[in-house]
């Protein structure tokens, strides 16, 4: 019975805005500016049904549900690995059994990097086995490993200074976290520097807010014309402790043992599928998250959580029997890890059309409790954003800010694209209290810690309601987001 009503206030909407298109042609900016404020605002009583489904309904819990199911069957899906493509052909058949238009498959070629047996010894001063992670696309170490005596250094600049002492050494950073974004660099330069330097291997403090003994893996970087050395991830506890031994001018040896190996690039799939855009069906709103996770925890919350929300605001969508004027496109990427490279083939294939995209949506930064989204586009498409997320004030989520950005939406974003990301953890926001959820998430994210434990279903099903009310609104009004 709820389903019928729904599907009427549906029905009703849609005649109600069927001449939409002529009334924004005529009349000044700011009258056409009203017209829009006032057909978003009557897509209200919509999205309070998908609020109430997703949030108190018959659908509330189902997104963290079919989450853990995927993730304990398969557990974490990296590039190239058979668990990645168990969860695509797992996801292709749950698409089609959920009724979604055009489910397919798009192949790509992504990297293959497997890390092998790894092992790190502080020999000296004493013996001490340290927890590692080799680093993503690192090279291994030779079968007896490197044993060398450890440099410890806080900073790039640092290194700098002593490059001379860091010849024959392995280069031990112990950087302090200051955020994501900036402290991130060294687990991505850490070896290309350390080799410049002469050195043999480095390990790099983990990229964490909070450890308890946990190293964080990712993806590193290395550049032509200077030696590939093996690198890896150590825990914060380590990082500080032989900082603190080389304070006091104790010597370390430690002993790096790597088995990490890169084969050719593997076949693979990004997988898609759609709503049918009533109306216009050529034009689209992506909705995203991506399926590949790093090969330790669960990878559930990076980004299973993205991927299962931007599936379920289809499926409350559909629920709903509501079907927009625009196709709405959902994406599960693969190979985001590795520096979005689904996506990017992805981009490569549809920039044709790419005039046709009224807006792009990632979800890629933790399913907490939203707080708001992140937003890129013109300053007309800014206001009308702000108008759509008014709807989401039975939620208390109406909070529009800068900088909407997600590794597989960039492409778009770049080329003009309106571009949404789910702002549940990012750093460098002002005016929204994060940092709770932040805490959390660079507590876990790229490591074993990461794992249907860290989810909350309640806050899953606020965030999916969120995507469907933001993705359903922009796909069925009259115009497309206007660009600069």
């Amino acid at each position: 019975m709820k389903f019928l009503f729904f599907t009427f206030v549906g029905a009703v909407h849609l005649l109600s805005l069927g001449s939409g298109k002529a009334i924004y042609k005529n009349g000044s900016p700011q009258r056409i500016f009203e017209e829009m404020k006032e057909e978003i605002a009557s897509y209200g009583d919509i999205a309070k049904a998908i609020i109430n489904r997703a949030v108190y309904g018959e659908s509330q819990n189902r997104s963290y549900e079919r989450l853990a199911l995927l993730v304990d069957t398969v557990g974490p899906r990296l590039s190239g690995s058979e668990n990645l493509e168990k969860a695509i052909r797992i996801m292709y058949q749950n698409l089609q059994e959920n009724g979604l238009d055009n489910v397919h498959l798009e192949p790509v070629k992504i990297p293959h990097w497997e890390r092998g047996e790894e092992s790190a010894v502080m020999l000296e001063p004493r013996i001490h086995k340290m927890s590692i992670l080799g680093l993503g696309s690192s090279v291994g170490t030779p079968p007896e490993g490197i044993t060398a005596e450890a440099l410890v250094v806080t900073s790039f600049d640092e290194l700098q200074r002593r490059a001379p002492e860091a010849s024959g050494k392995i280069v031990v950073y112990n950087q302090p976290y200051v955020n994501y974004s900036r402290t991130v660099q060294y687990r991505i330069l850490g070896a290309f520097e350390a080799a410049k330097a002469g050195a043999l291997a480095s390990l790099i403090r983990s990229v964490a807010s909070f450890s308890i003994y946990s190293p964080h893996t990712g993806i590193q970087e290395y550049q032509e014309g200077v030696p590939k050395i093996p690198t890896a991830c150590i825990t914060v506890e380590d990082a500080e402790m032989m900082s603190r031994m080389a304070s006091r001018g104790i010597k370390i040896i430690i002993q790096l043992k790597m088995g990490a190996k890169t084969y050719p690039d593997a076949d693979s799939f990004n997988t898609v599928a759609e709503i049918t855009g009533r109306k216009y069906p050529e034009q689209v709103v992506l909705v995203s998250g991506h399926l590949d996770s790093w090969d330790v925890g669960q990878g559930a919350m990076d980004d299973g959580g993205g991927a299962f929300i931007s599936w379920e605001a289809l499926s409350l969508i559909k629920d709903l029997g509501l079907q927009p004027k625009r196709t709405l496109r959902l994406v599960l990427w693969t190979a985001e890890e590795q520096g979005g490279i689904g996506a990017f083939q992805y981009y490569q294939l549809h920039k044709v059309n790419i005039s046709n995209y009224s807006l792009v949506m990632e979800s890629d930064s933790g399913t907490f409790l939203p707080t708001g989204l992140q937003f890129t586009g013109s300053e007309k498409a800014r206001a009308i954003m702000k108008e759509v997320m008014s709807l989401l004030q039975p939620l208390n989520i109406t909070q529009v800010f800068c900088d909407g950005e997600g590794t597989d939406i960039n492409f778009w974003i770049q080329a003009g694209v309106p571009g949404h990301l789910m702002l549940g953890a990012k750093e460098r926001k002002k005016g929204a209290s994060l940092r709770d959820d932040l805490y959390k998430y660079f507590s876990f994210h790229h490591s074993h810690g990461d794992t249907m434990t860290v989810m909350d279903p309640k806050q899953m099903n606020v965030a999916a309601a969120v995507w469907a009310v933001v993705a359903y609104v922009i796909a069925d009004i009259e115009e497309m987001l206007p660009r600069s």
